[in-house]
C-alpha cells in the first residue's frame, strides 16, 4: 500500500510538470495573437496538438527547471542553501543560447543585477508582479516539505526577479495549489482553499525568506508590506469565484479573470480554465492558449493545476517525448538516489 501511495505521488508530480511543459509549449504558438486569429488556425477548441519534434517550450519551462534543478542540488532547504543555487541557475539561463523565446523584461533585468553581484534584494524589480514570479514556481509544490517551508521558498524563488508583494503572495499561493492537489484535494475545492490561505496569510512576512525587501517599497511595516499583495490575491480570486459562478460561454476567459499579464492574473485566468476543463486535461491547455492575453503562462499553469489532479495519464502518451527537455522534465520528477547507498 505505500508503494502504491508513493507510484500515485510521482505520477501527479510528473503530470504537474509535463503539464506546465505541454501547455506552455501550445501557448507558445499563440500567444500574441488576437483570439480570432487562434480560432482561424485551430478551430474553436483552440490547439490540441503539440508542433514539432521537438515541441519547443518558452522561457516559462526553462526557468521552472532553473528552480527545480536548484531545489534538488540544494543540501538544504534553507534561504541560505538555496537563494545561492537560485542566483547561478538563473544567470545561467539568462546567459544561454536557448534563451531566445521572447523572456520577460524583469526577469533579465534582475539577473543583469543578480550577475553584478548585488543582494538578491538590490537586484530585483521591486515594482514588479509579472506572471514572471509565478510561472516557474510549480517545482516548489512538487516537493514533501512543510507548508511554511514551501511558502518561504515559493516566495524566495519570486523575490529574486519580482520584488512586488503581489508576485510573492501569487508564487506561495500557486505552488500551494499545486501541493494540495498532489496531496488529493479536487480541483473544484481550490477556489475556496486559496481564499482561505490568502485571508490566513494576509499579514505574515516571511523575514527569514525576504529578509528586508520590504523597505525597497514606501511600506510602512513588513506587516503592510505584504497585506498588498494578499489584498490584490483576494480581488483577482473573488474575480475567479464570480466568472465560475455564470455559465460558460466557452469565450476568452482573459475577459472574466484578467489577461495574465500579473502574477495574480495568470493564477486566476488558469485556475478558470482547469475548473472549467476539469475532465477534459488537454481541453484546459487549449482553452488557457485560446486568450487574448499571456496564452503560454496561462496554459502552463493550467497544465500544472489539472497534471498535479490527474496526474500523467492526462495527457497523450506521446508527447512525454515530444516535449522538448523531456530528459529534464523525467528527471526532476524522479527521486534522486541516496548516493549512501
Amino acid at each position: 500500500m505505500i508503494t502504491g501511495v508513493i507510484d500515485s505521488s510521482l505520477c501527479r508530480a510528473a503530470g504537474s510538470l509535463f503539464g506546465l511543459a505541454y501547455g506552455d509549449a501550445l501557448g507558445k504558438e499563440t500567444e500574441f495573437l488576437p483570439v480570432a486569429e487562434i480560432v482561424h488556425r485551430y478551430g474553436p477548441a483552440g490547439p490540441r496538438e503539440l508542433v514539432g519534434d521537438p515541441a519547443l517550450v518558452t522561457d516559462d519551462t526553462q526557468m521552472a527547471l532553473a528552480v527545480g534543478w536548484a531545489l534538488r542540488e540544494a543540501p538544504a532547504l534553507t534561504p541560505q542553501a538555496v537563494e545561492p543555487l537560485l542566483r547561478r541557475r538563473f544567470l545561467d539561463w539568462a546567459a544561454s543560447p536557448e534563451n531566445n523565446r521572447a523572456p520577460g523584461v524583469t526577469c533579465l533585468r534582475a539577473c543583469g543585477e543578480l550577475g553584478r553581484g548585488l543582494r538578491w534584494q538590490e537586484a530585483t524589480v521591486a515594482g514588479s508582479k509579472g506572471c514572471g514570479a509565478n510561472m516557474r514556481v510549480t517545482p516548489v509544490g512538487l516537493l514533501d516539505v512543510d507548508v511554511d517551508t514551501l511558502a518561504g521558498l515559493a516566495q524566495l524563488q519570486a523575490g529574486l526577479t519580482h520584488g512586488h508583494p503581489t508576485g510573492l503572495a501569487a508564487s506561495e499561493l500557486t505552488a500551494y495549489a499545486v501541493r494540495v492537489l498532489l496531496d488529493g484535494v479536487a480541483l473544484a475545492e481550490l477556489p475556496a482553499l486559496l481564499a482561505d490561505r490568502t485571508r490566513e496569510q494576509r499579514t505574515v512576512y516571511r523575514a527569514d525568506w525576504l529578509g528586508d525587501l520590504w523597505q525597497r517599497t514606501g511600506a510602512t511595516s513588513p506587516a503592510e508590506f505584504i497585506a498588498a499583495g494578499w489584498d490584490e490575491c483576494l480581488v483577482a480570486l473573488d474575480r475567479l469565484a464570480e466568472a465560475l459562478a455564470r455559465p460558460d460561454d466557452g469565450g476568452d476567459p482573459c475577459r472574466l479573470t484578467g489577461e495574465g499579464w500579473v502574477a495574480e492574473e495568470a493564477l486566476a485566468t488558469a485556475l478558470y480554465c482547469a475548473l472549467r476543463h476539469a475532465d477534459d486535461p488537454v481541453g484546459a491547455l487549449a482553452r488557457g492558449a485560446t486568450t487574448g492575453g499571456d496564452s503560454d503562462s496561462i496554459a502552463a499553469l493550467a497544465g500544472a493545476f489539472v497534471g498535479a489532479a490527474a496526474g500523467m495519464p492526462a495527457w497523450p502518451a506521446h508527447w512525454a517525448t515530444q516535449i522538448e527537455y523531456a530528459d529534464q522534465l523525467t528527471t526532476l520528477t524522479t527521486p534522486a538516489r541516496d548516493p549512501s547507498r
